[in-house]
């Protein structure tokens, strides 16, 4: 018996995780679910979006399995889901992107695996504000020290890179490549211009790379990556990066597979892991059982996959793939015409792909 924290969400989570739910009961592995509600709809009852219970949770149980949240305006969170990568220290995110026939796109045979660090870079949120004395000093204070001319009234984040969390990271990378048959790793990075921060995040992978002599080592410019990625995506295999580029270049490879839809997500630390889509929560479509459920399902093999469910996960993977393939039982987005109205809803394409499991 597996105990995993589920976490709703608000918008259109509670729907696809339900659905989600369901879709994983149906492997038949044995899961005790914590339910704990999180987001906007718990911020009147309890005064924030994400209470210590939902923490308490995931820490105890050790996985847990996230609807999409929304951050509400206003409130002490930057980000929800920021929050719960740090407070958790679950520094590694998972995001791999892989064709499905039957999803619409203009690539094919896409399987790439983004590596993304999780607690550093400019998303570390040290900012200081346009005008603030604090900003007036360091503005000074570079000055100062010969490292530049920063305009009066400018707004200034800091990024930080360390070689604690860029080893950890690009280790994270090898002994995925290994554990899964990956052939390469490539780190992506802006060594070029950005030489003290990018450059100790590739000397730090360079050096890392040495410790996996069987897997493939190489790195390459964001910028230039991006082209590659569009050009030539079957040169590439596991990316992994700092924080930034780690967010638009998932969506890019997401992009090739077909977009967020069919886009899971993991993120992983030393002692807990948290699985969710990388799409949002979507709440004007909240209720109308009509969105895509396949990105948290898809996640949800990457679960059964963690916890040792291998065999589960490949049944509810190859579920997922043939309700797709098939494009009958399908939600809207998924069909050749979104407007076609054979287009079914969120629970009835759960109920396919369980069909679909036997």
């Amino acid at each position: 018996m597996h105990k995993v924290t589920l976490i709703p969400g608000d918008g259109t989570g509670p729907e696809i995780a339900d659905a989600t739910r369901r879709c994983i009961d149906a492997t038949g592995v044995e899961i005790e679910w914590d339910i704990q509600s999180a987001g906007i709809d718990v911020m009147e009852e309890e005064g924030t979006p994400l209470p210590a219970r939902v923490i308490d949770s995931v820490r105890k149980n050790s996985v847990a399995i996230k609807g999409p949240i929304t951050t509400p305006v206003g409130s002490g969170f930057r980000s929800v889901n920021v929050y719960l990568r740090k407070v958790l220290d679950l520094y590694a995110c998972l995001r791999p992107c892989k064709s499905y026939a039957g999803v619409r796109s203009r690539f094919e045979d896409i399987d790439l695996v983004v590596v993304r660090e999780n607690t550093e870079d400019l998303y570390a949120g040290v900012e200081f504000e346009s005008g603030d004395e604090s900003t007036d000093e360091l503005i000074r204070f570079v000055a100062m020290h010969d490292k530049g001319n920063i305009r009066k009234h400018s707004a200034i984040s800091i990024k930080p890179i360390s070689t604690v969390a860029s080893e950890r990271i690009v280790r994270f990378a090898f002994e995925y490549a290994l554990a899964n048959g990956r052939r390469k790793v490539t780190a992506v990075h802006k060594a070029n211009i950005m030489k003290m921060t990018d450059g100790l995040f590739l000397e730090s992978a360079r050096r890392v790379a040495e410790d996996y002599p069987d897997v493939e080592f190489e790195d390459r410019i964001v910028d230039n990556m991006c082209m590659q990625l569009v050009q030539k995506p079957e040169l590439y295999d596991v990316l992994v990066m700092p924080n930034l580029y780690g967010d638009i270049l998932s969506d890019l490879c997401a992009g090739l597979a077909g977009g967020l839809g069919v886009a899971p997500g993991a993120n992983i630390g030393d002692h807990a892991a948290l699985f969710e889509a990388t799409h949002g929560s979507a709440p004007k479509y909240k209720g109308l059982n009509k969105v895509n459920p396949c990105a948290l399902i898809l996640s949800g093999v990457m679960m059964l996959k963690h916890i040792g469910e291998e065999e589960a996960a490949l049944k509810l993977e190859n579920g997922v793939a043939a309700v797709i393939r098939e494009g009958k039982d399908v939600t809207y987005d998924l069909k050749a015409y979104r407007d076609d109205p054979s287009a079914v809803g969120t629970s009835e394409m759960a109920d396919a792909i369980i069909t679909a499991m036997g």
